[in-house]
């Protein structure tokens, strides 16, 4: 695994984000975009994903880190129901929900599989990491 330095690089994160813009893409157009209260929760939904992923990385700690993992993946599962109310009410065709509904899926499989890496490693990020002298060098 490549190292992380900042959240963008976290694939998971990365395909958050495209399925926010997919999101927002076929939310803002037609009926879909005047359901107020699906248009805003699937938006919600999609931005707090990408946004747990984010913020869990910040927080700098394995444990703290897996914890918004699965709000992150919670939000993703949130995103999948919300889509079958848009097919339901035929905002959004077969073909598109099909396809939100799928990268839903894979990174909701992405945190997932994040999650189990951090609860295996050895990892325990920069928050835990014992000082020595060198780092009270300048």
């Amino acid at each position: 695994m490549n190292k992380i330095e900042k959240f963008e690089d976290i694939v998971a994160w990365q395909k958050a984000r495209i399925l926010t813009q997919q999101i927002y893409g076929c939310s803002k157009v037609g009926a879909f975009a005047r359901d107020f209260g699906l248009r805003d929760q699937v938006q919600r939904a999609s931005v707090s994903t990408m946004a747990n992923i984010a913020e869990g990385f910040e927080r700098g700690g394995d444990k703290e880190f897996i914890q918004f993992l699965s709000i992150a993946k919670g939000s993703c599962g949130e995103v999948k129901s919300h889509l079958h109310v848009a097919m339901d009410q035929s905002y959004v065709s077969e073909e598109q929900f099909t396809g939100l509904y799928q990268q839903a899926d894979e990174v909701s499989r992405l945190v997932a599989g994040f999650m189990g890496y951090l609860q295996q490693s050895n990892v325990r990020g920069h928050k835990f990491k014992r000082p020595n002298e060198d780092d009270f060098r300048p």
